[in-house]
């Protein structure tokens, strides 16, 4: 029953797509002249936890910052910024939509996960109905319904020169809809992309979820990998090798390139990467745990292989490397697996799926040679949709006009220590959904950060909180009675934002009426 899935994405795995003369000649975005555009490399990382790191996104080091090892993280920082209050959505495709497109989630309306064509993935409520969001992800084509339609940032690099790589995970649209394959977004390089948000095994010795015959067993099979089957190599490792061998090529080419670099580590199944597993059993952790710190070791490493890569193939003075997670370490206690938490995101409060800042504070780190201060660290805010204009900008391409809004403004400022694009800048989530699983600030709710402070609205009982985030961390104090002007204020601007992004909302079961949105509930 899965072999669509198969024949669907295995033919535009691990090729390029040929770019004709017309499509060249398309509307592009200007590209400055004066200088040589450089190479960017976007490592973005599944599941990565804030705390998932030996790198400390925080005045101080933690006992998680002790207990993983990321020695390449390190590296990287030391050539470049850390962000201290990088934000992504709470679920990967939401993050990896408002990516491509440069649009807030409230926006482009993909606000679960997404996996087949016109299937929900909400659980079910006894209470509200849920709104008919964009189950099908984006496409850079009109005529798939619930879908957002736009223009990626990758085509605008394409049409300016620049070769395009797409290594990992993409999750960008729904099985047979053309937001699917990476190649409809830009990239003339696929490598191992399509519509799953997951993988079925990191185990070669499992064929990465096929059969012996080549038969997918599960939706989440990692496709074009089929050289490694039985080989002993862990996904990670395989997924670095034919990212290299794909820069080998691009270095051929004499043209700028941009690499996404999209792992599905550190994303479950915990298998255990046996380069690395023994030396946390050693450490004392147990076996799910250990299992867990190897996942975050082999994304490391390569991260580690592509900057010597790019050190040994004297590309270093002209190749930005972003690193940045797509949402929350997975702790929250319906998918333990064994009833045994492997990760944790404290002094942040909850995890993957919610809209406090476990769910939603990412590890980020820019290196820009020649531009960004080595060793330095910016504590302003930023939010994912961001990347969009900020990547484009450091290509040095200017004058897109993208036919969907581009809600991200570009942090080139902050990298440049000239100005911050946080001041006075308000941040909104909107999540009118039901994930699956329970828990502190999951499901059915809408957030906005604006300073220091947070709000927290959930549609279903109109409950408001108010945390200082400055003060409060890890948002235990609830400070909404003892500031109700302010959070008459929050709520009224939230409302707002949510209005002019045409944002949705739950309904009452009981009533057919709407959940009212923030600024109705006093």
């Amino acid at each position: 029953m899965h072999k669509p899935l198969y024949l669907s994405v295995f033919v535009s795995s691990l090729v390029s797509v040929p770019v004709s003369a017309a499509e060249r000649a398309l509307p592009t975005g200007k590209q400055d002249e004066a200088t040589t555009p450089p190479n960017i490399i976007l490592f973005l990382v599944d599941d990565m936890g804030w705390q998932d790191t030996s790198l400390p996104f925080w005045t101080q080091k933690t006992k998680y910052n002790r207990t993983f090892e990321t020695p390449n993280m390190e590296r990287l920082a030391a050539r470049g910024m850390m962000f201290t209050q990088a934000y992504a959505c709470p679920i990967s495709s939401a993050t990896r939509c408002s990516l491509l497109t440069g649009a807030n989630n409230a926006r482009h309306r993909v606000t679960n996960w997404t996996l087949e064509r016109d299937k929900q993935t909400d659980e079910k409520s006894e209470t509200v109905l849920l709104p008919s969001w964009n189950w099908n992800g984006i496409s850079s084509v009109e005529g798939i319904p619930n879908t957002f339609v736009g223009t990626s940032f990758v085509e605008y690099l394409r049409r300016s020169g620049y070769h395009t790589i797409h290594c990992g995970k993409a999750h960008f649209g729904a099985i047979d809809t053309p937001g699917e394959n990476p190649a409809h977004w830009g990239f003339e390089v696929n490598i191992a992309g399509h519509a799953a948000g997951g993988l079925a095994t990191y185990l070669s010795e499992k064929n990465y979820g096929y059969d012996k015959d080549g038969n997918p067993i599960s939706l989440f099979a990692i496709p074009g990998l089929e050289k490694y089957w039985g080989t002993g190599i862990f996904a990670t490792e395989a997924l670095t090798r034919e990212a290299l061998k794909a820069l080998d090529k691009a270095k051929r080419y004499n043209q700028p390139f941009f690499l996404y670099m999209a792992h599905y580590a550190v994303h479950i199944p915990i298998d255990k990467d046996m380069r690395f597993y023994p030396k946390y059993i050693a450490k004392g952790l147990s076996e799910k745990e250990a299992a867990y710190a190897s996942l975050i070791e082999g994304m490391d490493k390569s991260l580690g292989d592509l900057m010597d890569w790019v050190d040994k193939n004297g590309e270093s003075d002209r190749t930005i490397i972003i690193f940045m997670s797509d949402n929350g370490g997975l702790a929250t206690a319906p998918y333990w697996r064994d009833g045994e938490p492997f990760t944790q995101n404290y002094p942040l409060n909850s995890g993957k799926g919610s809209l406090y800042e476990g769910g939603i504070r990412e590890p980020m780190i820019v290196s820009w040679p020649g531009v960004v201060r080595p060793g330095s660290k910016n504590d302003d805010y930023l939010i994912i949709e961001d990347f969009y204009p900020t990547i484009l900008e450091m290509a040095g391409v200017r004058d897109y006009k993208a036919p969907q809004t581009v809600d991200g403004i570009s942090f080139v400022p902050m990298l440049k220590e000239k100005g911050s694009t946080a001041t006075r800048r308000p941040l909104v989530w909107n999540v009118p959904n039901i994930w699956g699983a329970s828990g502190p600030g999951i499901n059915l709710n809408c957030a906005i950060r604006k300073g220091d402070w947070k709000l927290v609205y959930y549609y279903e009982t109109g409950k408001k909180e108010l945390f200082n985030i400055r003060e409060d961390i890890g948002e235990k104090k609830d400070e909404a009675s003892r500031h109700p002007k302010l959070v008459q204020e929050l709520s009224k601007e939230l409302s707002r934002i949510l209005r002019a992004r045409d944002a949705q909302r739950p309904y009452y079961k009981a009533t057919g009426k709407v959940c009212p949105w923030p600024d109705e509930v006093s």
